[in-house]
């Protein structure tokens, strides 16, 4: 650094002569090893002039050592001691040494260094020590300092080597002074130097206490500020949450976590490490039926409740196929859905590729998606949604879930089994409001249908592609746990349909392939004893097709979807068209698909919607556009491909005048009174429809913000029955929607 005029001083003036021959003796400037790291490193450029008494007998050589981090931290933390005359002397024996040093460390020549002015000078900064020693002890310093150099042990003084408190380190030593020489010469700090470094060192550690505690109070801020966010849309119950509606868990305070065996404890099966406990039992056991566990549930369980007035309760029959089903779909909750939870993927960039439950898992990683999801498991459906779902006449819930429930397999980014135990919380609370279950496996390994809601988007590999046949017999292995399981005396009531997949593609899948699968799991499932109506779905093909197949089983259930706004032929119907077609067509395809003569037989409709647009955000795939206003770009999905693209609007009014999605994605309070009835008219159209087969599942209970999907939602508006069978509309009757002033692009 440069030299101030005051470091020139303490120098005195300098000798050329002298200085000509020390640079003729002085080694080539080169690099020496950092013993700690045996890398080379620069030598620096001052050199330690150590002195040697002429009695003294030679000195073995010693390796030197050299701390480059020295140079910036230790001169900052060195301080200047006044030494007595012991100290002195030994601080003297301890730098007797050679003037050079070689590129290996070690002592190059002898010469002693006797300059009577260079002398002079020494003995003048040992009077100036001395005579600050004495002014520090008559002012009452020396203990303070004491105390500050019993902190600063990195640094050797002539203090401590005169009190004994440390051991002699030559290699400590001579970095010592080193230290000391970077100011100029062995510089005395004075006391105001001396009371800033004590008051910057002041401030530092305050400041540094000050980040310690933001860093602290800022996370957990941010944490439960958004635990409240996510909670807010959600349905809680006081006795069981708190006030930021996040689970008491008081049923965990009669338990101690000792009481976990220490090879469980950190493990799903631990209910300390649990999100939520309500409603669950958190006496832990290890015990498995079918390699399931049955962690958190009750030994006993009543069926003696009923779904309302006008069927019976649960530990009686139910007359199937006489009886129509009315039952709504809890979609996107252990099978998440982008349409229904936005919120999960719309904090992503398009770069990062967040378009489904696979891409979300790989995304957060491990640890995060566990807890993001089993948050999102005990929040988005409650108790009393099953309770909303009772009042608002529904007799049959199903519930969707993939098979990462079950297990997972190597490469999976999939959070695994966690959301088994909030299915089986959910059966409870469907047994205590008397509504029975459709089991839907959604997900299967490899993906049955390549859509965002199989749990994978893009390939399909199930029963085809890579390791199709593999992720067959998969599914198959699952199916048996889960027929042993619910095989149980527990679930004979409550688990009236089982189903084996959710829309396997067999629009691309081989017919027979798939047919031939069906057949081995309907046989696995019933040496299970599990004796529930198996329900599989018509995979695309159009009802007609499916008759006569799989006659040589009983107990089963054809399971159609029926939507109009993924047809282009069916969305561009106008408002009065769409409520014939549900009125004509749905219903004369569900009347001939019961009747073996010209269909399967036993038909259900397992989704519907009221929607009569595809504009809700991500309901075709995470940031594509929609039929309805022609951005329908499949360009910018998993395959890249034009297949399925619809770039030209399909609104009835052809765009003229324009198509839009604004109204439709609106809120319900905003619409007119002529869209509100034709809303209201399609829906009961469509349970008229259904109901002249098995009956039918509302697709779905509730969503975050796509409400033309949402039963709950409907309710409210006014847009859906507010009981299930409490309708007006009659096929037949016929409504000028257009007369009313309902416009066709609205």
């Amino acid at each position: 650094m440069p030299r101030t005029p005051r470091d020139r001083g303490e120098r005195g003036e300098r000798d050329p002569e002298r200085e000509r021959h020390h640079h003729q003796q002085r080694p080539r400037k080169g690099h020496r090893y950092n013993d700690s790291t045996s890398e080379l490193i620069e030598k620096p450029t001052h050199q330690h002039r150590r002195h040697r008494s002429e009695s003294q007998s030679p000195r073995k050589k010693k390796k030197r050592y050299y701390y480059p981090e020295d140079e910036t931290t230790e001169s900052s933390k060195s301080t200047s001691n006044a030494l007595s005359a012991g100290a002195l002397s030994q601080l003297d024996a301890a730098n007797v040494g050679d003037l050079r040093w070689n590129s290996n460390g070690g002592a190059k020549g002898a010469e002693r260094y006797t300059d009577v002015e260079e002398e002079r000078r020494r003995q003048e900064r040992r009077e100036r020590r001395e005579r600050r020693r004495r002014r520090e002890a008559e002012e009452g310093l020396n203990v303070d300092r004491h105390k500050d150099e019993r902190k600063q042990s990195r640094v050797i003084s002539g203090s401590y080597l005169e009190r004994g408190t440390e051991p002699y380190d030559e290699k400590v030593v001579l970095v010592d002074q080193r230290v000391r020489m970077r100011g100029g010469a062995g510089s005395v700090e004075s006391e105001e130097d001396e009371a800033r470094r004590r008051k910057r060192r002041r401030i530092g550690i305050i400041g540094i206490a000050i980040l310690v505690i933001l860093a602290i109070v800022i996370p957990v801020g941010v944490v439960l500020s958004n635990k409240s966010k996510s909670s807010s849309s959600t349905d809680s119950t006081s006795d069981t949450t708190t006030s930021s509606n996040q689970p008491s868990n008081k049923n965990l305070n009669g338990i101690s976590e000792s009481d976990i065996p220490k090879e469980a404890q950190g493990t799903y099966l631990d209910p300390f490490t649990w999100y939520d406990t309500t409603d669950f039992n958190v006496t832990y056991t290890a015990a498995t039926i079918g390699g399931l566990s049955v962690m958190g549930l009750n030994e006993t369980w009543d069926d003696s409740a009923k779904a309302n007035e006008n069927v019976p309760a649960l530990d009686k029959s139910w007359e199937y196929g006489k009886m129509p089903i009315r039952g709504v779909n809890v979609g996107g909750w252990l099978s998440i859905e982008p349409v229904i939870t936005p919120s999960l993927f719309s904090d992503f960039k398009t770069s990062d590729g967040v378009i489904d439950e696979w891409t979300l898992c790989s995304k957060l990683g491990a640890s995060r998606a566990q807890s993001t999801l089993e948050q999102h498991y005990a929040q988005f459906l409650t108790e009393a949604d099953f309770a909303g779902i009772q009042a608002a006449g529904f007799d049959h819930v199903r519930i969707p879930f993939s098979y990462w429930a079950v297990t997972t397999y190597d490469g999976d980014p999939y959070v695994p089994k966690i959301s088994w135990r909030y299915l089986l919380r959910a059966i409870e609370w469907a047994r205590k409001y008397g509504l029975r279950i459709n089991l839907d496996l959604h997900g299967a390994p490899g993906s049955q249908n390549g859509w965002n809601h199989s749990g994978h988007q893009g390939a399909i590999n199930w029963l085809d592609g890579t390791d199709g046949t593999l992720n067959g017999q998969r599914t198959l292995d699952i199916h048996s746990q889960l027929s042993t399981f619910f095989a149980q005396p527990r679930y004979k009531n409550i688990i009236t349909i089982y189903g084996l997949v959710n829309e396997p593609k067999m629009t691309y899948l081989d017919v027979d392939t798939v047919l031939t699968w069906t057949k081995s799991a309907i046989t696995k499932i019933r040496a299970n004893n599990l004796t529930a109506i198996i329900t599989f779905g018509d995979g695309f093909r159009g009802l007609d097709n499916w008759q006569g197949e799989l006659q040589d089983f009983s107990n089963l259930l054809l399971d159609v979807h029926q939507y109009v706004i993924f047809n282009n032929q069916q969305i561009s119907l106008p408002h009065s068209d769409k409520v014939a077609f549900a009125c004509s067509a749905w219903t004369n395809q569900t009347l001939r698909s019961s009747d073996k003569a010209t269909g399967f037989g036993p038909t259900l409709c397992g989704e519907w919607s009221q929607a009569d647009t595809d504009c809700a955000t991500y309901l075709n795939n995470v940031g594509v556009g929609s039929r309805w206003e022609g951005t329908l770009n499949m360009l910018s999905t998993p395959g890249g491909s034009l297949d399925g693209s619809v770039l030209s609007p399909t609104c009835p009014t052809s765009n003229s005048p324009r198509c839009s999605c604004a109204n439709a994605n609106a809120s319900p309070s905003t619409y007119s009174p002529s869209y509100k009835q034709f809303l209201l008219d399609f829906a009961e159209a469509q349970m008229h429809s259904f109901e002249q087969g098995w009956g039918w599942f509302y697709w779905t209970w509730k969503t975050e913000s796509a409400w033309q999907w949402s039963y709950k939602d409907g309710i409210a508006a006014g847009v859906l029955p507010q009981k299930t069978w409490d309708r007006k509309y009659s096929c037949g009757q016929g409504v000028d929607y257009a007369g009313m002033g309902l416009a066709e692009n609205y």
